[in-house]
């Protein structure tokens, strides 16, 4: 029989895939002896289960019963109780944190009698109203559905009325008053009266906690973080303690490091008389975990032994909710806590100088992501720049763009192609969709760990919250800034890292982290404005290094020149794993491959190729002289030639106006011909890469000879060139085994002539899945492999890389089909797998045969770690992208030891 409740008392951290990540967690501070209170945990299954069947498993409502009354008995008081009522909070809890996407229900158990009973238990009249139109408010928005702007407006109406400035202003006899009006609210709107029985508000709540789980705005976030649809969320039964107790009471939310910067310290937001939900929601600008220490330095004692604790034992950076009822404190929950970029290698260094994590795990914990980050450009401080204001800074970065009020803007100015900035009140999870596309978020209202805060700094979006001075005023589409009047398309800038608000365009410079990336760690010291970003940079340079140290695969870059080479080298490539030679053919040596394809005779053909040998030779010389002594891989020309022609159709209307005019052009005419001769349905898969060589005579032989003839002339300069010649499109051992015997032929007579030897590499790139199938075959007449996981993604998938992103790609993200364009992330299921087979048929020939990967995958992340479990020696990226591969080929590694460790 399934179990699908679990006590605090029964589970542990490790449990995630069936307790979620925050049943897990209580279950785990229960374990550890913290102050959590009594509660229970709906597993994910049975999630899982309303989602097939339509409906809550029967067996559930007996385990939660018994689950309940244990509860019950322990404390000696009941669900919704007439006299002292047991009330309790439903929430939710996936397995990967989705903050602010699912729902959660507070006070449940209240009625229109235990609300009496509540003010008499607690003593506190006030504080029982309060409870109870939060119940009404949430319980209408989240479980009947009801449009939780009515209950806003309705409260700010009760506020006027009253003048109460604020919430907690508001007397009991306004409250009651308030209550009357959300339950006619819900009368209104589901045509029933609230529900009075505390048993069907615990059942009703546990159900939409689960339907929350497929809610637009979840299915949204889980799209962009890619994760599962299937895995479905715990719901958390917890006994209520209260927040809003009075001035003796509170809750917050703490961090035991700085989320923004990674200081060491206690960081976090308090609110005097509040529910959880307050401070989250950023209603309410709240106060410091400095302040709390003034206004109850107990609690704020106890709160730090509990960080302490946590911080120890999951040795790393907490995020913890709590609550202190009457100076009591109580833990509602704790995970490992969400940070920015420059957070993430400060705590892991910090956490390794202070014995509580290895290097591995340093490097492990550290994403070429949040690498990438770091690498963006940020504002330059010697710039003129008009300050607007000054608020809290919540994700760091540099963030220039016009002013957006709402999603719809957003949407539709970033897809006019402009930079936006979204300016809230406050964010809540409906705005998600103009938080994905905004380049920076600024709010008036909230803290560090207000929604805003924390949704921005898991995307890696520069945010600003907190921002006193800024008023939106929504129904007039303005923003007035202390007088100033901003509209939508006015441009402002955020500086994520010190919360300051420029009026207009800011000029940014590179990062002190791009410079040390670029030119050492000396230069990136140098770089760094204050002793903040000097700790910032010597943190990635121990990263760094040790990723270095650790990793098994080497990193190459894809170069076509020699400028982008040597920017990649200062970048810490370790060689050329793609130089694509049909780059060097464009501009002006278009026309010596039009007189190839117009020459009528061999003299005429081989002559244009000869005229093109020291333009070829050249770039060769120039490409591994940067590159000396490290491994330059030179694919042989791979697009078909139609792309080095004119268009076909402006060709054909250019020679049909001339002849029109009785100007006929022989030579256009002649062209013509030939574009017409060549055209091809299905270039990509047509007349390219090895075919091309053995179709056109001499085209190969040139570029063959012009690599042989640079490596004499640089070696007799002193030099140590080590280029590899690869032929692309291989898909038959035939065809490599023609052009090997030519290119040996010409290495041969070249080395020959220059007294020297010329035993250069030949290989082939793996990018059919024939040629992945037959690897076995193929590696007898390979020196090396590199796999072009772009085409082989191509034809595995039947996909045109230049056609389906934006004809098909958007329907089959929204439906599932896919998570990620597979031409961003490889697709380990199917490309992945002929990979695997390419590598395992390849060694199966030749034990140490070299392989690599230079597709655009080999800068991805997530694609480097398959690679390094495949078994490639090294990746080769674009120059930009170079560090964020070494430092994830580095974490493949690091986290391969600690797996066969464990």
């Amino acid at each position: 029989m399934v179990k699908y409740v679990y006590r605090f008392s029964e589970g542990d951290k490790d449990q995630k895939d069936l307790l979620g990540g925050k049943g897990a967690n209580l279950a785990e501070m229960t374990k550890i002896g913290l102050p959590v209170p009594p509660g229970f945990t709906i597993t994910t299954e049975a999630c899982r289960a309303y989602m097939r069947d339509g409906h809550v498993p029967p067996e559930l409502r007996v385990e939660v019963t018994m689950a309940l009354r244990e509860i019950e008995d322990t404390l000696g008081r009941r669900l919704g109780d007439f006299h002292e009522p047991l009330l309790v909070s439903v929430r939710s809890g996936a397995k990967f944190s989705m903050p602010g996407m699912m729902e959660t229900v507070l006070n449940v158990g209240l009625n229109d009698a235990s609300v009496k009973g509540l003010a008499e238990f607690s003593g506190d009249e006030r504080f029982a109203w309060d409870s109870y139109r939060r119940l009404i408010q949430m319980f209408g928005k989240t479980v009947l559905g009801i449009d939780g702007e009515l209950f806003a407006a309705a409260l700010d109406a009760k506020k006027a009325e009253v003048r109460a400035a604020t919430d907690v202003d508001l007397g009991a006899e306004d409250l009651h008053d308030l209550v009357e009006t959300y339950k006619r609210i819900v009368r209104e709107q589901c045509g029933r009266e609230f529900p009075q029985h505390p048993r069907e508000q615990l059942d009703m709540a546990i159900e939409a906690v689960f339907g929350s789980w497929n809610t637009e705005r979840a299915r949204l976030y889980r799209r962009r973080e890619r994760i599962p649809n299937d895995l479905g969320t715990a719901v958390n039964v917890v006994t209520m303690v209260f927040g809003n107790l009075g001035e003796t009471s509170g809750t917050g939310v703490a961090f035991t490091r700085d989320p923004s910067t990674g200081h060491s310290g206690i960081y976090g937001d308090y609110l005097p008389n509040a529910q959880g939900e307050d401070v989250v929601a950023g209603i309410r600008n709240t106060l410091s975990l400095a302040d709390l220490e003034k206004l109850d330095p107990k609690s704020y004692a106890d709160l730090l032994q509990a960080m302490r604790r946590l911080e120890t034992h999951y040795r790393d950076l907490c995020d913890i909710e709590f609550t202190i009822e009457r100076g009591k404190l109580w833990m509602l929950q704790t995970r490992v806590g969400k940070r920015t970029a420059a957070a993430a290698f400060r705590i892991a260094t910090q956490l390794v100088d202070e014995n509580l994590i290895t290097m591995d795990e340093a490097i492990a914990r550290t994403t070429g992501a949040q690498l990438s980050q770091l690498l963006f450009p940020q504002f330059d401080a010697d710039a003129e720049k008009v300050l607007l204001t000054k608020a809290m800074a919540a994700s760091p970065g540099a963030a220039v763009g016009e002013i957006v009020l709402d999603n719809a803007q957003a949407m539709e100015r970033t897809a006019a192609g402009a930079k936006v900035i979204l300016v809230r009140r406050e964010t809540n999870p409906d705005d998600l969709q103009g938080m994905i596309v905004a380049d920076g978020i600024l709010t008036s209202r909230g803290g560090k760990t207000s929604h805003a805060a924390v949704v921005a700094r898991g995307m890696g979006t520069c945010a600003v919250v907190g921002a006193e001075a800024v008023d939106v005023d929504v129904a007039k589409k303005e923003v007035r800034v202390d007088g100033r009047v901003l509209r939508p398309g006015d441009v402002i800038a955020l500086d994520g890292s010190t919360g300051e608000v420029f009026l207009g365009d800011v000029p940014v410079v590179d990062s002190p982290v791009m410079r040390y990336i670029s030119h050492g760690l000396e230069a990136g010291l140098e770089a760094a404005p204050d002793e903040s970003t000097r700790e910032l940079v010597e943190a990635v340079h121990r990263v760094l290094t040790h990723a270095d140290h650790v990793r098994r695969m080497r990193v190459r870059t894809n170069a076509d020149t020699a400028e982008d080479a040597r920017r990649a080298r200062d970048r810490g490539a370790e060689g050329i794993g793609l130089c694509r030679t049909e780059h060097q053919f464009l501009g002006e040596r278009r026309r010596y491959i039009e007189r190839v394809v117009l020459a009528d005779t061999p003299d005429e053909r081989d002559a244009a190729l000869t005229e093109l040998l020291p333009l070829q030779r050249q770039d060769f010389v120039d490409l591994l002289e940067v590159m000396d002594g490290l491994p330059t891989t030179i694919r042989l020309i791979d697009p078909p030639l139609h792309e080095f022609l004119p268009d076909l159709t402006e060709l054909s209307v250019r020679v049909a106006l001339a002849e029109a005019k009785g100007e006929v052009d022989e030579r256009e005419v002649k062209l013509l011909a030939a574009v017409r001769r060549m055209h091809e349905q299905n270039p990509m898969l047509g007349l390219r890469g090895v075919r091309l060589g053995l179709k056109v005579p001499g085209l190969f032989a040139l570029q063959i000879r012009a690599i042989a003839e640079a490596t004499v002339q640089l070696r007799q300069a002193g030099k140590d060139p080590r280029p590899e010649i690869m032929v692309p499109l291989v898909g038959s051992v035939r065809e490599l085994q023609i052009v090997r015997e030519e290119a040996e032929g010409i290495l041969a007579e070249v080395g020959q002539g220059a007294g020297t030897v010329l035993d250069l590499p030949i290989g082939c790139m793996i990018e059919l899945p024939r040629a992945a199938l037959t690897a076995h075959r193929i590696a007898e007449e390979a020196d090396f492999f590199s796999f072009g996981t772009n085409d082989l993604t191509q034809t595995t998938w039947g996909f045109s890389r230049d056609d389906v992103e934006g004809a098909f790609f958007a329907d089959y993200l929204e439906n599932g089909v896919l998570t990620i364009s597979p031409f961003e992330t490889l697709d380990a299921d199917g490309v992945g797998a002929l990979v695997v087979a390419g590598v395992t048929g390849g060694r199966s020939a030749k034990p140490q045969l070299h392989m690599g990967v230079c597709g655009e995958h080999g800068g991805d992340p997530e694609s480097i770690h398959f690679f390094h479990d495949a078994g490639l020696d090294y990746v080769s990226c674009s120059p930009f992208r170079v560090p964020i591969a070494r430092l994830e080929a580095g974490r493949a590694a690091a986290l391969n030891r600690e797996d066969a460790t464990a």
